[in-house]
């Protein structure tokens, strides 16, 4: 599939079967179940052999994404031990990840980070509820040496800080066909404007509108750029 899509790819296969993820939506109850099987278990010599086929394609002003849970077998530092070498080849990282891993991953200061409302929570030890309290947790990891820190809140928008500049776009309002994907999306959407020099605002609303899209559509199905840029103008924000 993602050849047919024009992708190049670099596969490392290894013992075990890929985990399946299933979702069931219900459409009546307007719930959406997850059952993630927990997948194969890798060795470290599969990790450090991923990681060399990783650096020998990576060159100084690349960006590359480090993004969700870790197979069975993988340490709670292997996002910081990537982060590190991604970085040290010159590299972007943008690292969207949870509890421990994003802990872990943070003291290599990515670049990017997203972590949506209870991620961030997770992360301070408490609740943080209101947008002034997400907002002032945000602004202690961009001290830590992180340049970008995007808060995702759901149906309330997102968050977007760097130094000296807070965004908050508004969540758009659009048919719900399943939200698996989204905070994924919107993650692709950062990496490409960031990659295409977009500027700050252009970015908050490419990213807005595409995830979105990709909640209007259903299962792994990917938006349409049509409806993506449908949506661009609808993106709400301001500068807080």
């Amino acid at each position: 599939m993602l050849e047919n899509e024009n992708f190049r790819t670099k596969f490392r296969f290894v013992a075990g079967q890929t985990r399946t993820n299933i979702k069931i939506i219900d459409r009546v109850g307007r719930t959406n179940t997850d059952i993630n099987e927990p997948g194969l278990t890798v060795t470290a010599a599969d990790l450090d052999a991923l990681l060399n086929d990783l650096l020998a394609e990576v060159n100084a002003g690349d960006i590359v994404v480090l993004a969700g849970s870790l197979p069975k077998g993988a340490p709670q530092d292997t996002y910081r031990v990537w982060t590190s070498a991604c970085k040290n080849a010159g590299a972007r990282v943008f690292l969207d990840a949870d509890g421990a891993l994003l802990a872990e991953g943070l003291k290599a200061a990515p670049y990017l980070i997203k972590p949506n409302d209870d991620e961030l929570s997770r992360l301070a030890g408490r609740k943080l509820e209101t947008i002034e309290e997400l907002t002032a947790e945000g602004r202690k990891l961009l001290e830590s040496g992180i340049e970008r820190v995007v808060i995702s809140l759901g149906g309330r928008g997102a968050l977007y800080l760097r130094r000296g500049s807070t965004i908050y776009a508004e969540g758009l309002k659009v048919p719900v066909g399943s939200t698996v994907g989204a905070g994924d999306s919107v993650v692709a959407a950062l990496a490409y404007a960031e990659e295409h020099g977009l500027s700050e605002e252009e970015a908050v609303r490419l990213s807005t509108a595409t995830g979105a899209a990709n909640v209007m559509c259903s299962g792994t199905q990917a938006a349409e750029r049509s409806v993506i840029e449908e949506l661009l103008p609808k993106v709400r924000f301001s500068k807080r």
